[in-house]
């Protein structure tokens, strides 16, 4: 709960409660069933499923649809399962890339950091907070720059060669 901030409590279902403790215990076992020896590191699953060409990498997008799906029945802000995906979409496109995707499997946890968004809005009748409003921004904002560049070099292109040739 956030100070200042009146935040009603919402009851859920034991059905509900069930559905999050089965993402929970998935998520966990995903994203830090086991400790590194020698240090306080903690990895999963995921990011040694992803070792496996093409297979590894559908793992977190297919958990995403469930907690999507349990995040909609709860009635979690549009904004805040939008930054969900986004989460897991960083993940898949990362994980993508042979070596370094695999490396970022390591570090990003994307499912850890979904359930907790889901718990955090679960329970609590609240809408987005502005870091989740920033965050889906700033991605979308990326996005619409990555995706000028293309056409930024075609027509930097054009032009150069267009001058070269009258």
């Amino acid at each position: 709960m956030r100070k200042g901030r009146l935040t009603r409590l919402r009851p859920l279902t034991p059905q509900q409660e069930q559905r999050l403790g089965g993402l929970r215990r998935i998520a966990e076992l995903l994203d830090n069933a086991f400790v590194v020896p020698g240090t306080s590191y903690r990895v999963g699953l995921d990011p040694i499923i992803g070792l496996v060409p093409l297979l590894g990498d559908l793992v977190s997008p297919l958990f995403t649809v469930g907690m999507l799906l349990q995040a909609r029945e709860l009635g979690v802000p549009r904004v805040v399962q939008a930054r969900m995906l986004i989460n897991v979409a960083i993940d898949t496109l990362v994980g993508i890339v042979p070596v370094v995707g695999d490396l970022f499997d390591f570090a990003w946890k994307s499912n850890h950091k979904n359930l907790e968004l889901l718990e955090l809005h679960a329970r609590e009748d609240r809408g987005g907070s502005p870091g989740d409003w920033a965050f889906v921004t700033l991605m979308i904002t990326l996005v619409v720059l990555l995706a000028a560049i293309p056409f930024v070099v075609l027509g930097w292109l054009f032009s150069a060669l267009g001058a070269r040739w009258l």
